[in-house]
């Protein structure tokens, strides 16, 4: 494939502006364009490509205009392109970026270089929004759960796309006594494998960050806040039925709650939540865990999510002073390890700016009594400050509490909550014991550059338990990440020592070692060949080493690969890893009787291959396929995953994820091979109705869940669903339990 430039221009630089003037007439949504104001407004133009190339003009360029008046913030594109097939994969909303051709602008309503939100569309009018924290840096930056009320058009014609886009100044935070915003425009053109921005993005970074973003100027000043509340009622209820007792229990649910959302100024905002019920949240897909540690999934209920970043990145990804999933959800080991829903009174959480410089974040959670778990009610309260300076750099101070009513005896617990049932090391032996209360603090620093070359963070934290003891209670990290074009290098270390406790974060080395020392770095080396196949391709290492406090060497692991992207967009991968692990708890991988246990103070090294390969992502069938073989502990391991996807454009789409292990150790430790069978259907009837119906089979937790979810999004923002779950034991495909539950959702601007 060849690239040149489409018409002679030179290259948009970040900080370029783009003025907005506030509309003299009314802007129809109908994807015409012809209103005076849009030929009188001010023009985004000549893109340039960032991949797979950064040296070229966009072969097919886009306009982007924008215009408001008292009320809404109204956005206009224009995609030229020809008769090429656009590549859509459903008409649902919320859909997968990478999966589609889509266009998108990146606001940072904040001013500050580092926060803002994003609306994007695809050629079918298809539309998702989310936020964005950490300057849109790195994919971590992009949180697309976040939903809100905007509107659209989009009319498709021979040579272009046009749309028009309405977000209500309701739907977002900004602040008034700032006269720029942050923005930049970003066009994804999946069936020619080209990504291109407004602003001339390097390669290596991403183009929607805002770091190479320009700057939108109000000529005309922005309209003063007014009384901005949303009501969000709801009524759900269901029917359940448990047959894995005896005898079998059936129970039935009506209830009501209420969120709101309160404007306190145009860039800070209240979130109220009574009876909260996330029973419409997308069902976690399971995973299997052959590691000795706690396996992390996603936030996916709305109510955590804005601003979410001033509470989930304090500390570092391996001691989390606060993980929201703590709250409302347990693990019942009674029940094959089934997540399940704790009952939440009520919730109050207050985050934003109050000027360019600060942001604050305040949260307060009352969870219910689970009796049948064990569980005791428990009060949860975060705070968070933070302060911004710069252009992307920020220094903030976070402080985490649970506190815990009593109920019954320890003994009796037959739940693994980390917010209040802890282990306590008293020579080889843990002792349980019951924690009241929790309290964590910490302090963190996050630098980068103007243009996102490099960066440094580092954070102290410590925890105060009625259970622990106030000494050994601390952990601090560093971590350093150079980034150029054809280079890339990043290394830290941390400290967790023994007696940390962040009850309401996530530590997965908690309870597995009594305290760690971690070091880590690597980097890597890209090629970007001059070829008609290959986009680009280079080495990568990564090390990652490990001792107890005392300087006992506990780990190593160590990863050496190759990874070649083509211009088709598929791309391969090879790595050779090699891992070391002094044991410092004693555990069986394979849960059978007469199945030996590895010892706490064995040491073990192994090695083994990993290879990936993703198909060419256009084709209506694509794939992506992966393999690893090598001595895994006193064994050998084989692990086989596969994802094969289908898609119906543009009324769904059908997958099939498998995963097969098979394990051999040495005589007396057991041997066995199990599956996770995973297929999906999405079907998206209309832009408004959708059906998910995912299957899960877990040979290891001899399990079948069924999920079906129906959803009607009626008005925007506002839904009604249907979600039928069920869960059968394989052999006889008998079933333990089920539950049909609805739940209808208003969404009230006042």
């Amino acid at each position: 494939m060849a690239f040149g430039l489409a018409y002679p221009q030179t290259k948009n630089r970040p900080g370029l502006s783009l003025p907005i003037k506030k509309a003299k007439g009314k802007i129809h949504m109908d994807g015409k364009l012809d209103e005076p104001d849009w030929a009188q407004a001010a023009v985004a133009t000549n893109f340039f490509l960032n991949y797979p190339v950064d040296t070229a003009a966009a072969p097919f360029q886009t306009e982007a205009r924008l215009t408001f008046d008292d009320h809404h913030l109204y956005l206009s594109f224009v995609c030229y392109d020809d008769d090429t097939p656009d590549i859509i994969q459903s008409l649902r909303r919320d859909f997968d970026f990478e999966g589609n051709d889509n266009m998108g602008v990146y606001l940072g309503t904040f001013n500050d270089g580092i926060n803002g939100f994003y609306f994007q569309l695809t050629p079918q009018g298809v539309q998702t929004e989310g936020i964005i924290s950490g300057g849109g840096a790195d994919d971590d930056s992009y949180n697309d759960t976040w939903d809100n009320k905007w509107y659209s058009k989009v009319v498709k014609g021979t040579d272009r796309w046009v749309a028009e886009l309405m977000i209500p100044f309701k739907s977002i935070r900004y602040k008034n006594d700032v006269k720029e915003w942050n923005i930049t425009f970003l066009r994804y053109d999946l069936k020619r494998n080209l990504t291109s921005s407004w602003i001339a993005t390097p390669i290596q970074f991403i183009p929607a960050s805002f770091a190479y973003g320009g700057k939108l100027v109000w000529e005309d000043p922005l309209p003063p806040s007014h009384t901005n509340i949303s009501l969000i009622p709801f009524v759900a209820g269901g029917l359940s039925e448990n047959r894995a007792v005896s005898p079998t229990v059936r129970a039935g649910d009506l209830q009501v709650g209420l969120d709101a959302k309160v404007a306190v100024t145009p860039s800070l905002n209240l979130d109220l939540t009574v009876n909260p019920d996330f029973s419409q949240v997308e069902v976690d897909r399971q995973v299997i865990n052959l590691t000795r540690f706690e396996f992390q999934f996603p936030e996916r209920r709305q109510f955590f999510l804005e601003n979410s970043d001033l509470f989930d990145n304090a500390g570092f990804p391996d001691a989390r002073p606060f993980f929201s999933r703590r709250i409302g959800l347990a693990t019942d080991t009674t029940e094959d390890q089934n997540i399940v829903q704790v009952p939440i009174a009520y919730g109050a959480r207050l985050s934003g700016s109050l000027n360019q410089k600060w942001r604050i974040g305040a949260m307060h959670m009352q969870t219910r009594e689970k009796e049948s778990i064990g569980l005791p009610q428990q009060n949860y309260t975060v705070a968070a400050v933070q302060r911004n300076f710069w252009k992307q750099s920020n220094v903030s101070v976070t402080f985490v509490e649970r506190h815990s009513h009593r109920l019954g005896r320890i003994e009796e617990r037959r739940y693994f909550n980390p917010s209040v049932l802890r282990f306590r090391y008293e020579g080889n032996d843990t002792i349980p014991f019951y924690s009241t209360y929790n309290r964590v603090i910490a302090a963190d620093a996050d630098l980068r550059s103007a243009d996102n070359k490099w960066s440094l963070s580092s954070y102290y934290s410590a925890s105060f338990d009625d259970g622990e003891s106030t000494r050994n209670n601390q952990s601090a990290g560093f971590f350093g990440n150079y980034t150029v074009r054809h280079v890339d290098l990043f290394a830290g270390s941390s400290l967790i020592q023994e007696n940390y406790n962040a009850a309401t974060g996530f530590v997965p080395s908690r309870g597995v070692y009594p305290g760690q020392v971690n070091y880590f770095g690597g980097g890597g080396y890209t090629f970007f060949p001059e070829s008609k196949v290959i986009a680009r391709m280079g080495p990568r290492l990564e090390a990652n080493v490990s001792q107890l406090p005392t300087g006992t060497h506990t780990d190593e692991a160590i990863s050496l690969g190759y990874n070649i992207d083509f211009l088709n967009t598929s791309s391969v991968e090879v790595n050779v890893n090699h891992t070391f692990q002094r044991l410092t708890n004693t555990f069986r991988l394979i849960d059978e009787e007469g199945v030996l246990s590895f010892q706490q103070g064995e040491a073990y090294r192994w090695t083994n291959v990993s290879l990936e390969y993703n198909s060419d992502q256009r084709k209506t069938f694509n794939y992506f396929a992966a393999t690893q073989y090598g001595s895994f502990y006193n064994g050998t391991s084989w692990n086989v995953f596969a994802s094969l996807n289908y898609r119906y454009q543009p009324y769904g789409s059908l997958a099939l994820q498998a995963e097969y292990n098979d394990l051999r150790f040495a005589e007396g430790y057991g041997q066995t091979n199990f599956w996770l069978i995973s297929p999906r259907l999405d079907l998206t009837f209309t832009d408004k109705l959708f059906l998910t119906t995912f299957l899960q089979y877990n040979e290891a937790q001899e399990n079948v869940n069924l999920n079906a979810r129906f959803q009607w999004r009626y008005q925007p923002a506002s839904d009604f669903f249907v979600v039928y779950t069920e869960n059968y034991l394989p052999e006889q495909f008998k079933s333990k339990n089920r539950s049909l539950v609805f739940k209808f959702t208003y969404w009230l601007n006042i």
